[in-house]
């Protein structure tokens, strides 16, 4: 074969190769393109709902990255006092105000899960941050809650309203995240959400749930990145 059928032949396959690739004979590539560079294209999907800018990005990022590995996942959002939950893919099912740790900070204190609630300190009560693997469990009255970090005591659940002078449910209603930090760090929803979109959601299966930071930054907690 002459050089120039060589060449003819080595444009054919490289175009063939291209088109096979879901590209054209025109792409220009200023740098080479990882298969990860690639695949980064799924965002979740929030529907009609709105978010704060860091939930949209710990969201996008968790399905990008395929961080949830595949589990369903809820994201806490300690500054706005909402949690909000998704399905494996990443389609939002419901999101719902939510009660925190009334101390602010990211950390929980070492052995606090031993503690007795009257032998925890308003400044340990906390609501900590980072990545759980989360299950459906049984508290010690026999309920069923969502378990986040069993070490530390942390769990998700129906708000509980035993304390009138607490006025749990009425910090749940009111429009503003200003009066929702009450608890000892567990984090309560309303019965509602809990039974219509936590527990059908995670019964039968683990899954990941992400409290954000509200003092340290995302990327220091999770290690996230922002999907472009």
């Amino acid at each position: 074969m002459a050089p120039s059928g060589r060449i003819a032949n080595m444009v054919s396959r490289m175009v063939v190769a291209l088109c096979a690739l879901g590209l054209h004979s025109s792409f220009a590539v200023s740098e080479p393109i990882s298969v990860t560079a690639l695949a980064r294209t799924n965002r979740a999907n929030f529907g009609s709902d709105s978010a704060s800018p860091q939930v949209q990005e710990i969201a996008d990022w968790v399905i990008d990255s395929r961080n949830n590995t595949g589990m369903p996942f809820a994201i806490v959002d300690k500054v706005e006092a909402r949690v909000f939950v998704f399905t494996t893919t990443g389609v939002l099912r419901g999101v719902a105000p939510a009660l925190l740790g009334s101390a602010r900070g990211d950390n929980s204190v070492p052995g606090i899960g031993d503690k007795k609630l009257a032998d925890i300190r308003p400044q340990e009560r906390t609501t900590p941050a980072g990545r759980f693997t989360a299950e459906m469990g049984i508290n010690m009255r026999g309920e069923d809650i969502l378990w986040i970090d069993y070490d530390t005591a942390i769990s998700l659940h129906r708000v509980i309203t035993s304390n009138a002078k607490e006025h749990r449910q009425q910090r749940l209603d009111t429009p503003t995240p200003l009066d929702n930090r009450i608890t000892y760090g567990c984090i309560n929803v309303s019965e509602d959400f809990y039974v219509h979109v936590v527990r059908p959601i995670f019964s039968g299966t683990p899954g990941i749930v992400y409290v954000l930071p509200e003092v340290s930054s995302t990327q220091e907690v999770f290690h996230s990145y922002r999907v472009e």
